[in-house]
């Protein structure tokens, strides 16, 4: 695991990321806790990623007396890719209840490795000024560089990019195609194998989220 020298790439240095992950990492953590570890760690990163967004200024009354607040300014919109981003919502709208949530589903060709957009019920044009992008795994970036593209024909004016962990790949194709997108993870993993997973990854998170795995000879 490295940071990456991209101002753009924000990896977090804290130690309960670090720890938390590790946890997740782990193949014998069960479906249960896995879910538990994405909705802390999506918690954790969200609170990094809107480290930078405007206020304004508001007046508060306390029990005590009057003084100057703040109020974030701009609308935020959370974007899960279906279906690991799924797992990352909950933990976003206790940081921000009055953020909207929008779907897109896209999955990646085991051929081409390309994403295939298969969902998408955005409105017309955006509601929001910032868009968080929210889904576990950046990998080959593809399916994170449709959903930008997707979201700035929509009139997203901003959007960030969070992930649990990333690939180099990932980061490089993400960073190509939309430098101006900021990405937030966890931790920057080694490499892609050939079947396009990062390594050393977690594994598919969607599928340890919600216990979909595949039967193995043992269980037929």
């Amino acid at each position: 695991m490295a940071d990456s020298p991209d101002p753009g790439v924000h990896v977090s240095p804290h130690p309960l990321v670090a720890h938390k992950l590790s946890l997740l990492r782990d193949r014998t953590t069960e479906p249960k806790k896995f879910r538990e570890l994405v909705r802390e760690l999506s918690w954790l990163l969200g609170y990094e990623a809107m480290a930078d967004l405007a206020t304004e200024p508001v007046t508060v009354d306390t029990p005590l007396e009057t003084m100057a607040g703040a109020r974030l300014h701009p609308r935020v919109g959370l974007i899960p890719v279906l279906r690991a981003g799924l797992g990352m919502v909950d933990a976003m709208l206790e940081l921000m209840p009055t953020a909207e949530v929008w779907h897109i589903g896209l999955y990646r060709d085991e051929r081409t490795l390309q994403p295939v957009e298969y969902y998408n019920k955005l409105p017309d044009a955006a509601t929001v000024q910032v868009c968080l992008i929210l889904d576990p795994m950046l990998a080959t970036g593809g399916s994170s560089s449709a959903t930008v593209d997707i979201l700035k024909a929509w009139g997203a004016a901003r959007i960030k990019q969070v992930s649990l962990i990333a690939a180099p790949e990932g980061i490089a194709t993400l960073r190509k195609a939309h430098p101006d997108v900021d990405i937030h993870v966890a931790a920057v993993d080694r490499q892609l194998n050939e079947k396009g997973y990062i390594l050393p990854g977690l594994g598919d998170a969607g599928d340890r989220q919600f216990g979909t795995f595949a039967p193995t000879a043992d269980a037929e």
